[in-house]
This record gives structure tokens, sequence and C-alpha cells, in this order.
């Protein structure tokens, strides 16, 4: 296994999947959305994967990726603002997931 686990340092279900993998002993790379984001091919990957609806997470009070015109614009805006993109993003190749999600994990194995 390959994983990657996107997230944010002060983010309870980043540091629930971080431990999840741990107690297992599963190899996993960490990546800071906030400071590094994702580039548009892992982005566009997770989005093939769990679906774009799926990745953003916007406060009720700012829905502007929802209001973008197409899929194409939404993916580029959370490409740019990857703060928008809910964590933890957990790659495993093609496989991905968005949130803590230890009964799909457990397949990975």
């Amino acid at each position: 296994m390959n994983i990657q686990i996107f997230g944010r340092s002060k983010s309870f279900d980043t540091k629930k999947a971080e431990r999840w993998f741990k107690e297992r002993r599963i190899k996993y790379q960490f990546v800071d959305l906030d400071r590094y984001g994702m580039s548009r091919r892992e982005l566009e990957s997770v989005r093939a994967a769990v679906g774009l609806a799926n990745l953003i997470d916007e406060p009720a009070d700012e829905p502007l990726v929802a209001y973008l015109a197409g899929d194409w614009a939404k993916l580029e805006k959370l490409y740019e603002e990857p703060w928008r993109i809910k964590a933890p993003v957990v790659r495993n190749g093609k496989q991905a997931t968005v949130g803590y999600q230890p009964e799909v994990w457990k397949g990975w194995e």
C-alpha cells in the first residue's frame, strides 16, 4: 500500500485517520493541505474516485464553489484554495476517501 493522507494538522478527523494507520503499523505520507495543497493530478484522481461534491467543504455562509458554472471551474477553485477541500483525503493509488472512513480502509489491507 502507498497511503497518502492530505489533511490539516489541527483537524480532529485527520488526527484520527493518522492514528488508525499508525495503530495498524501501515506507513503513510502526510501532506498538509493548508501548506502544500494538492497537485492538479492528485485532485483529479481523488475527484474521479469520490466525486466532486464530496470534496467541497464550504461554510454555509459562503457557498462560493457551489455557484461556479462547471466542474472544471469548481476543480480549479479547489486547486487554488485548498482550504475548501474536506479533510482528510486518504489515497491509496487510484482509490480515495474523504473524511474518516476506517470501514473502507480495512478493505485496502
